[in-house]
């Protein structure tokens, strides 16, 4: 299969502003992945291309990138899935919304940690070990309470593929929301309070706008705006 790449390109040491660099590659297999594109555009045409990735696996998150306009991950998405055409693809490829661009495909992801630290993204509870000394047990129950906010990478895919995001960075934004649900619906978690104090600020949940572009975006199919709406309540009602 050939394939006609188009990266969107920045370096601040030399731009004035993004432009968009044209590659093209031969015999790629329907199996190979973006990631795999851009690798051999690195190692094969031109090494000044700069991104950012690691595990290669869909578990670090750090390969978050906006491919054919839709926020993904570049180490799982395959060129099969990008085209019906067994001979020919084109692909587009752009760094994440809403943040500063360091360089190239990477960019800032700072901000974003802040507001995940923002929320106690920990668990908390000073009180004594149980009897047991070793663990609090918790039910099935209890435990599916927020098991789906357990599967977050932090990718950022949700948090840059949202409107109120992109119009005020001040936003906190699915990823950490989804961060604070993990733990305000855990019930041996103690500072559940505390966190919804965070979340319920001016440019907390209350920002949210429900066009579910989070949930559409996780590569770990977290449904996003769900949480966002179960924290909402929570708030709401003062139950959890």
């Amino acid at each position: 299969m050939k394939v006609d790449l188009r990266v969107r390109r920045f370096n601040p040491e030399k731009d004035q502003k993004p432009w968009w660099g044209e590659y093209t590659l031969e015999k790629v297999r329907a199996t190979d992945t973006v990631l795999d594109l851009l690798h051999r555009i690195k190692w094969e045409q031109d090494g000044t291309l700069t991104l950012r990735r690691s595990c290669a696996h869909g578990v670090c998150g750090s390969d978050a990138l906006r491919i054919n306009g839709a926020n993904m991950l570049a180490c799982k998405t395959l060129v099969t899935r990008l085209t019906k055409d067994n001979n020919y693809a084109r692909i587009q490829v752009e760094p994440i919304l809403g943040m500063q661009i360091i360089k190239d495909l990477v960019v800032d992801m700072e901000p974003f940690f802040d507001h995940y630290r923002s929320v106690m993204p920990y668990f908390v509870n000073d009180n004594p070990l149980p009897a047991n000394g070793r663990e609090r047990l918790q039910s099935q129950e209890d435990r599916a309470r927020f098991d789906d906010t357990t599967k977050c990478i932090l990718c950022a895919a949700c948090t840059s593929s949202c409107p109120s995001f992109w119009a005020n960075e001040k936003y906190i934004g699915p990823a950490a929301i989804v961060q604070a649900h993990r733990f305000i619906f855990d019930t041996r978690d103690e500072a559940f309070e505390e966190r919804l104090e965070v979340v319920g600020d001016t440019f907390g949940v209350w920002r949210c706008r429900t066009n579910f572009n989070c949930s559409n975006a996780c590569p770990r199919e977290i449904e996003v705006t769900r949480a966002i709406a179960e924290v909402k309540m929570a708030l709401t009602t003062g139950k959890i």
